[in-house]
């Protein structure tokens, strides 16, 4: 049974930091493409961060310079480094797994609050 479990949201001031974490099981993690996700009241799901096989790192065009992704094979974990925080990072952020090759595979997490306000 696959299992993406993220932590390390709650509520920052402006300017301030958090990171996120998300520990997977059930699937081999160093041949998943790992991203993080994010979707504020009323606004459809938006793509924060990914993190390839291949090394390849994208990050949507708000977080660049602020956010930080990364993965760890060895412990089936990628991590989101948020710095800066701004009000409209408020949202439920999510992690995802996923493969575009045989087999393929796209799962979520349940999703962790991050709010930004003073």
């Amino acid at each position: 049974q696959v299992q993406l479990v993220e932590s390390g949201g709650g509520l920052v001031q402006p300017g301030g930091s958090l990171r996120l974490s998300c520990a997977a099981s059930g699937i081999i993690f160093s041949i998943t493409d790992m991203s993080w996700y994010r979707q504020a009241p009323g606004k459809q799901r938006e793509l924060v961060a990914s993190f390839t096989t291949n090394g390849n790192i994208n990050y949507a065009d708000s977080v660049k310079g602020r956010f930080t992704i990364s993965r760890d094979n060895a412990k089936n974990a990628v991590y989101l480094q948020m710095n800066s925080l701004r009000p409209e990072d408020t949202a439920v952020y999510y992690c995802n797994a996923a493969r575009v090759r045989p087999p393929r595979y796209n799962y979520w997490g349940q999703g962790t609050q991050v709010t930004v306000s003073s």
